[in-house]
């Protein structure tokens, strides 16, 4: 739209006069035009009610506040108009009333600038109506913030840890929202999983439901000009509290969202348990999820659960050798996981551990190690491997490296049985989905569904003695989860 792109205009301005660093110390990135005018796009809003309250929390320079209006007017919303914009920048606030005076001069309405904390500006979780709004839209600040902040300690009830001001933004702006009305924000993704998040997504779904989710091929076509490392999506949520049937999704992959496309996923398999959040691409990846939603079990619940490698090698020299001895353990690394197999030694520096120190030794027993790092360019998140005790008998104990999850085995049977569900395309994607980074964290692993133990044993027996493939791990699978 005209009044989003000379507003942006006017902001390109604004940035070329004042250095990144300096930005970044509010965690502030302005929405191009065309995202904003496609966030605006996604809101629902009765237009038979005579007049509209709108608020713009960390409101910048009035990008997404001019998408908004000029949304409204342009798709034939007649009554009153009330913007509230929050911004506590002084070096930007010049530049938002005189676009949000463009904006009256375009379409007629009442604005306000305030410039208090918006976090602060209220009691969280108070009865008070006075700051109620039938929409709201929002770019928050993306800036860590210490678990002392007076931010934090405003909003206790979603916080664990060091929060981020973006969701604690989300959460007031919650609070600010009427019943039946919407929400609009973009953020990083990084709520969707995690237990820094828990609190928080715990109060989104006992007051909301996610009604469409937008998600973006590449970081470097959402904010113009701006490198941007976490990876940003739109949501839409609704306070109400039945949920719908399915959850609108769309994907893009241009700036200018010319390319967009569209599907349709059921809510408990984006939203599963109000504990996590899929943020699926497709129907393949939708319909993964939905087989594995059906099984009931975890790896903590069937007592296998995954854990963190035991040892931070570099904190540790002391206790690393080069060359084996009689007084040495094997150490298992990242680099030690080839072909399906843990191959030990191979020649790497420290690969073995001199320590009697017992909470850097685990008993020599059947592990699938599973690396917790990977590139993002490489085809699978998942990368494991199978250790037998039989493979190096003559020692009674092994350590692991802090890069790797372990997870520990009594027979070879079941160490084989969860290399077919890590080594499968369908675990692989579902963890993707679950997770977009390149880490692979054992919390997140011990809450996917998995089949009970037994099943597991008799998909390891159906691979042993076979090669160690993605192709043979999917066609077992397939034969057990339906």
């Amino acid at each position: 739209m005209e009044l989003t792109t000379e507003v942006y205009h006017r902001t390109e301005n604004f940035i070329a006069e004042m250095p990144k660093k300096q930005r970044k110390e509010y965690g502030q990135f302005f929405t191009a035009p065309s995202t904003a005018d496609f966030m605006a796009s996604l809101a629902s809003i009765d237009f038979n009610k005579h007049k509209l309250y709108i608020l713009d929390a960390g409101a910048g320079s009035g990008v997404l506040s001019a998408a908004i209006i000029a949304h409204l007017r342009e798709h034939g919303f007649t009554g009153e108009i009330e913007l509230v914009c929050y911004e506590t920048d002084s070096k930007v606030l010049p530049l938002l009333e005189n676009n949000l005076g463009l904006i009256n001069d375009s379409y007629n309405i009442t604005y306000s600038i305030r410039t208090e904390n918006y976090i602060l500006s209220q009691v969280f979780g108070s009865s008070d109506t006075a700051h109620l709004y039938d929409f709201i839209i929002g770019n928050p600040p993306y800036k860590k913030i210490a678990k002392e902040a007076e931010e934090a300690l405003a909003i206790p009830d979603v916080c664990y840890g060091a929060p981020n001001l973006y969701f604690l933004f989300w959460a007031m702006a919650i609070h600010n929202l009427k019943p039946g009305c919407e929400i609009v924000y973009i953020i990083p993704r990084s709520w969707t999983s995690g237990a820094y998040f828990a609190k928080f997504r715990e109060y989104l779904f006992s007051n909301c439901v996610i009604t469409h989710l937008h998600l973006f091929a590449s970081r470097d076509k959402v904010f113009d000009g701006e490198s941007v490392l976490q990876e940003t999506i739109i949501v839409k949520v609704r306070k109400v509290t039945e949920q719908p049937l399915v959850v609108n999704i769309t994907s893009s992959s241009t700036s200018d969202f010319s390319d967009v496309r569209k599907f349709e996923a059921p809510y408990n398999v984006i939203v599963s348990n109000r504990k996590y959040v899929f943020l699926v691409t497709d129907e393949k990846e939708a319909i993964a999820l939905n087989r594995l939603s059906h099984l009931n079990g975890t790896l903590p619940s069937i007592a296998l659960p995954m854990k963190t490698g035991v040892i931070v090698d570099f904190r540790n020299k002391e206790v690393l050798r080069d060359k084996p001895s009689e007084k040495t353990f094997p150490l298992f690394y990242s680099q030690h996981i080839r072909n399906g197999r843990v191959k030990w030694p191979v020649g790497k520096e420290g690969e073995n551990i001199c320590t009697d120190k017992q909470g850097f030794l685990q008993t020599n027993t059947n592990y699938l190690l599973v690396k917790r790092f990977t590139a993002k360019e490489e085809k699978r998140r998942l990368q494991c491997g199978i250790y037998l005790q039989s493979d190096h008998p003559e020692y009674a104990y092994i350590s692991t490296q802090n890069k790797v999850n372990f997870i520990k085995c009594e027979t070879p049977e079941l160490v084989y049985g969860l290399f077919v569900l890590m080594n499968s395309t369908i675990y692989d994607t579902y963890y993707r989905v679950l997770n977009g980074s390149t880490q692979v964290n054992s919390t997140e692993i011990n809450n996917m569904p998995v089949p009970d133990i037994d099943t597991i044993a008799a998909m390891g027996r159906q691979l042993m003695g076979h090669e160690l493939t993605e192709q043979n791990c999917n066609t077992i699978i397939e034969q057990w989860i339906r």
